[in-house]
């Protein structure tokens, strides 16, 4: 469920709660269902490389875990939890200003493994990076 100013709470506190480093970055969820999970984390110097832009280990931060709820939130009967065993990154361009927004979808939700593939855009849409993550199933 989103507020007045689009984020989704519940969803937002499932964030820090199971992974509080989220909390730390910052990352706001604006949707979370089995089907779609879509966070966003603003522009900060703090989490800057030379030259202003998002570091590339902060934009796979926001991928992995936003991958991370989508797993979890596809796992099987019975299963206790995920972890990742594989995450490859394409980083496309950089994020200098405004907010990276993540959206991580299913490809594959089965018994042993949930692979996840996540988009990273920037505030003009723009692809910036792509995330395919594997997640073992914790039973």
């Amino acid at each position: 469920m989103t507020d007045n100013s689009g984020l989704d709470r519940e969803g937002t506190a499932l964030f820090h709660r199971t992974m509080p480093f989220t909390a730390r970055l910052g990352v706001e969820v604006l949707a979370h269902g089995a089907d779609l999970v879509r966070s966003r984390l603003a522009w900060s110097a703090d989490l800057c490389t030379l030259g202003g832009a998002l570091h590339g280990g902060t934009l796979m931060s926001l991928a992995d875990a936003t991958a991370a709820v989508c797993a979890f939130l596809n796992l099987p009967e019975g299963a206790q939890g995920t972890t990742t065993v594989e995450s490859k990154t394409n980083f496309l361009r950089a994020v200098r200003s405004g907010y990276a927004v993540a959206s991580a979808r299913p490809l594959h939700a089965g018994r042993r493994f949930v692979v996840v593939e996540t988009e990273i855009r920037d505030d003009a849409d723009a692809l910036v990076a792509k995330t395919t993550q594997t997640q073992a199933v914790l039973s």
